[in-house]
């Protein structure tokens, strides 16, 4: 048996950054909550989500120079229903039946174990939902469009308290560092996370934010506009043909991650990647509460679209999903030594095997265009009066180009030559022949 690795040969120092290093973490450790709150405010009821841009820099001023306004950002009661939810989701975590799988192998020769049982959770949630919409009306239910600010407070106060906490016992003994988190810089490795998996006894905080409290609440986040605009509008039967959309899109979205949820198992975000606020803030706060935009901007600017346009939408979103699901399901088949496609390869010298054909053969990143698809159909049924609700089209294009280029890089020093050698035989890096 193999005497283990010392610590600094285990979790050697971080010598190359991401996003510019310290100040280009301090960026976006900052920018991405006042981005949360500037689409609130700058899409609401109050200006049709068409705010006058000439007007911002003096309504920014007026606002943050006013002790109500940064008053009217705190909600007690919705920070402690904020709570229990959040306390919900692990207790259903502990207690709901599931299976139990284990991850890769880590640098120190460990493999954690992890419960399975997400779709449970999420099950769970969706009836006690449905349950108290049935019962009590769907007015009961629009607390989450009426108390946004409150919660968008406290998830991102939650985002804070748990980036933190995973540095702060980062620094016990034994912990296993992410090799792009151990930089010394406090401000790098708190946005970046310093350890790989941080735990609180069987609980692994990245797996669990990853897929739980954040996600489940961007499909309840969408049922409460529902609500909101079914009240308004004289019941649920007056809900338009818009909100359906959304909700069918990105609640069936939530489901397919959930029930997949062992796929999450081969990602860049829990292989690879530290927890810190980075992952944190947006697991627990961007993810409900800025995909949700389209659905809440529907909730007080409904929508009818006709059939027509409902059958394109759908179909630019079952295209999309397509990819999505029939690529990762190729790239899951093929890392658990499945090729049920007899698909072509390239071997490099390290032993691993590359697609060369199927989705994987038109394009590097051929899930990445799925995603782009339904994004795009998540915000077609909001139509073209304001740009503002195709925002997370444009963020998700960043985003997976910037994921792109991370992935290409740590390929080419880990394959060397032969990354360069797959690279002109899938050239394409998300769309196929144009990017």
């Amino acid at each position: 048996m193999s005497s283990p690795k010392p610590a600094a040969e285990l979790n050697p120092k971080t010598t190359e950054y991401e996003f510019l290093g310290p100040p280009g973490a301090f960026f976006v450790t900052t920018t991405v909550p006042i981005i949360i709150y500037a689409l609130y405010f700058g899409c609401s009821e109050t200006n049709a989500c068409k705010p006058s841009v000439a007007a911002i820099p003096d309504q920014v001023l007026g606002a943050i120079t006013n002790p109500d306004w940064w008053k009217s950002l705190w909600d007690t009661e919705a920070s402690l229903m904020y709570l229990a939810w959040y306390a919900f989701c692990v207790v259903s975590w502990a207690v709901l039946p599931g299976d139990r799988f284990q991850g890769t192998t880590l640098r120190n020769g460990e493999k954690k174990t992890y419960n399975i049982n997400a779709f449970s959770t999420f099950l769970l949630a969706l009836g006690a939902a449905c349950g108290t919409i049935y019962r009590y009306g769907p007015e009961s239910f629009t607390f989450l469009y009426e108390k946004w600010l409150g919660f968008v407070t406290a998830s991102v106060l939650m985002a804070i308290t748990q980036g933190l906490f995973c540095y702060a016992i980062s620094f016990q003994q034994g912990k296993l560092l992410a090799l792009g988190g151990n930089s010394g810089n406090f401000i790098y490795d708190f946005f970046i996370g310093r350890e790989l998996n941080p735990s609180i006894g069987s609980l692994d905080l990245k797996y669990f934010n990853e897929l739980r409290p954040g996600l489940i609440l961007w499909a309840l986040v969408d049922i409460s506009m529902a609500c909101e605009q079914a009240t308004r509008r004289g019941g649920l039967n007056k809900v338009t043909d818009s909100m359906w959309l959304v909700l069918a899109f990105q609640i069936w979205y939530v489901a397919d991650a959930l029930y997949n949820e062992t796929a999450i198992f081969t990602t860049m975000d829990i292989i690879t990647d530290g927890f810190g606020f980075m992952l944190a803030v947006g697991d627990l706060a961007w993810v409900p509460f800025t995909y949700s935009l389209q659905a809440r901007y529907l909730a007080f600017a409904p929508k009818e679209l006709g059939a027509v346009w409902t059958t394109v939408i759908i179909l630019v979103n079952l295209t999309g999903y397509w990819i999505f699901r029939d690529s990762n399901g190729e790239k899951n088949d093929f890392r658990n030594g499945k090729n049920p496609k007899n698909l072509q390869f390239f071997v490099t010298a390290r032993g691993t095997k590359l697609l060369t054909s199927g989705w994987w053969g038109l394009s590097r990143h051929p899930n990445y265009l799925g995603d782009l698809l339904m994004a795009l159909a998540w915000s077609l049924p909001t139509g073209i009066d304001t740009p503002i609700t195709y925002f997370y089209v444009c963020y998700f294009a960043v985003l997976l180009i910037h994921r792109q280029r991370r992935d290409d890089e740590n390929c080419h020093k880990k394959y060397g030559k032969d990354w360069e050698v797959y690279q002109k035989l899938v050239p394409s890096r998300i769309i196929p022949f144009i990017y």
